[in-house]
């Protein structure tokens, strides 16, 4: 679906490492600011153990995951939303994005410069933050100066949006962002197309270290009392061991390599599950012979735009859908058990999808 999460902080805090141990691509990780200038982008497979067991049920010749991107984005400065360090660069890169991923540095390291000289997650967020909140200022401003003359000569529609856009102007200049404005969905959607940089959902990882990764550190403790009012996800991971994790080569290895910090899993396995619920999005699923496969779509979407995501023939002359819940196709272990046992049911054009339901599709063209 083309749907992207781009890692923001600023230097020196873990992301181009946190990109690696995500992506195949590897970005150069440098001890000095701006050492990532072009964004790299890499397509994440996301975990799921749904998946695994429909492969070992049906036994394809194939088995298809399904993929996010993933985008480093260049470390951040202050004065970014002037134009300070390549800032128009970086910032046109986080607006192409669809969430963020903000990394915070909360370990402490000798070796590692802060490009502040201390560590802080706290005040390195709010850098974050005010860069974005002025870039969206200047955005809404010229937006105004639009539609103040349109109201004044007694447009209806732009006096809405005027009073509305009022009320993100305000939120923003006390320092607040645009996904916590004070407006409902509706009011919502009349800035959609103005992009704004802190209206995209975010997820907070704090970057400790190894003695940290499974109770937090107090830096965690400070992040997670300032973003309890957003509506966000924090997650805790240890970047550097998730770097010794992804070098090491077995199953076997890994696995005790977890059970010696006390983990269940890759800590980047959790992130990438995090960003695909952070996206909105959810998964259903083909079976067959040839193929077993993830497909993504949105939350809330109709079974003809679910089949659309395969072809747009298929949406175009939807006929029906068939559908197996996944419980209950791993409890009959086969689609013709469940269609037996009458758990595979019809579905029409208002049927929304589930996650993890088991689909095909009866179309024409």
């Amino acid at each position: 679906m083309g749907l992207k999460c781009g890692i923001v902080g600023l230097p020196n805090v873990g992301k181009s490492t946190l990109f690696n141990c995500l992506s195949n691509a590897k970005a150069q990780a440098a001890n000095f600011p701006f050492c990532t200038i072009e964004p790299n982008v890499g397509t994440i497979t996301v975990p799921d153990e749904r998946l695994k067991a429909l492969e070992n049920l049906v036994k394809p010749q194939r088995t298809v995951p399904t993929t996010i991107e993933i985008v480093d984005i260049a470390g951040l400065v202050k004065g970014a939303s002037k134009g300070e360090g390549l800032g128009n660069q970086f910032l046109g890169n986080i607006r192409e994005c669809d969430a963020i991923i903000h990394v915070l540095r909360c370990f402490e390291d000798g070796n590692v410069v802060h490009v502040d000289g201390s560590v802080d997650p706290v005040r390195d967020k709010e850098v974050i933050d005010m860069e974005l909140q002025l870039k969206d200022l200047e955005t809404l401003s010229k937006r105004i100066d639009k539609v103040k003359k349109q109201a004044a000569v007694g447009e209806k529609e732009a006096k809405k949006q005027f009073d509305i856009f009022e009320k993100y102007r305000v939120h923003l200049e006390a320092g607040k962002s645009a996904r916590s404005a004070p407006v409902d969905e509706k009011e919502r959607e009349l800035v959609h197309d103005l992009y704004l940089l802190t209206d995209k959902p975010v997820m907070y990882v704090c970057n400790v270290d190894e003695g940290s990764v499974t109770t937090g550190n107090e830096h965690t403790k400070a992040v997670e009392e300032t973003v309890a009012d957003e509506n966000a996800q924090v997650l805790i991971l240890g970047v550097g061991i998730e770097a010794d994790i992804a070098s090491l080569e077995t199953y076997d290895e890994r696995q005790m390599f977890l059970d010696d910090l006390g983990l269940e899993s890759p800590g980047v396995n959790r992130l990438i599950k995090s960003a695909y619920d952070l996206l909105k999005l959810r998964t259903y699923f083909t079976a067959g012979e040839k193929e077993v496969r993830a497909w993504t779509i949105q939350d809330g979407m109709k079974a003809p735009q679910a089949a659309g995501v395969i072809h747009t023939d298929f949406e175009k002359g939807f006929i029906r859908a068939e559908v197996i819940g996944y419980n209950d196709y791993v409890e009959l272990k086969s689609e013709a058990a469940a269609k037996e046992a009458g758990k595979l049911h019809i579905e029409g054009k208002e049927y929304v999808v589930k996650d993890g339901d088991i689909m095909h599709f009866r179309f024409n063209v």
